[in-house]
């Protein structure tokens, strides 16, 4: 059995305003590097023995935040297969005025859709389209093998994975979100199945 656990990087300027950050590389803020601090805590009760991270700042300093607190020196693969979305036209927009001028169904769909086109931009299928093969490619073995895997990504590249792993169907995925700092657990068999999914939250750490 390993543990592969997913973490939306903490806040970002972007996020503390509201904008879309896509592929553009804001960093934390100083609540955000105190979220991942947390976050720390939520998991030391876990030996971590690898991690995967975009090349974005927002993930890679939610990552060392993580691993200074619990003192954790692993070896650390970025890859840009496993990057945000990116919102094209959007990026950079504030999201409550966009959902203004679209309406909320237009916007739901903008925001967390499966399939819907972004101008100059991906959506959550292209997203998943390169996410997915890196899991089976890079991760997954290493969880076959009993390695423990922490994965700091971005809301829809973490969106898309979920996906996979816990079978949502196309027209249920925008219904799903994960908050900055929030924690999914997963544990994972020999085989690469998931056997159990758990939720802890960076504000109530493990004691």
């Amino acid at each position: 059995m390993a543990y592969l656990i997913l973490i939306r990087h903490c806040m970002s300027s972007y996020n503390a305003k509201g904008l879309w950050t896509g592929w553009d590389d804001p960093s934390l803020t100083d609540e955000g590097r105190q979220q991942a601090k947390l976050a720390a805590k939520a998991l030391k009760n876990i030996a971590i023995d690898v991690a995967f991270v975009p090349p974005q700042k927002r993930s890679i300093e939610t990552l060392q935040e993580i691993l200074a607190v619990l003192q954790k020196n692993v070896p650390i693969t970025k890859d840009r297969a496993i990057m945000e979305r990116n919102y094209g036209d959007f990026t950079a927009k504030n999201k409550w005025e966009v959902k203004k001028e679209l309406g909320d169904e237009e916007f739901l769909n903008l925001r967390r859709g499966w399939d819907y086109p972004i101008p100059n931009g991906e959506s959550l299928k292209q997203v998943y389209s390169r996410v997915i093969p890196f899991y089976q490619n890079q991760i997954l073995p290493k969880l076959k093998i009993g390695k423990n895997v922490i994965l700091v990504s971005s809301g829809n590249a973490l969106r898309s994975l979920v996906k996979l792993l816990d079978n949502i169907p196309d027209a249920q995925i925008s219904q799903f979100e994960i908050a900055v700092g929030e924690i999914l657990i997963y544990t994972v068999d020999e085989k690469g199945n998931v056997v159990h999914r758990e939720k802890r939250n960076s504000q109530n750490p493990v004691p």
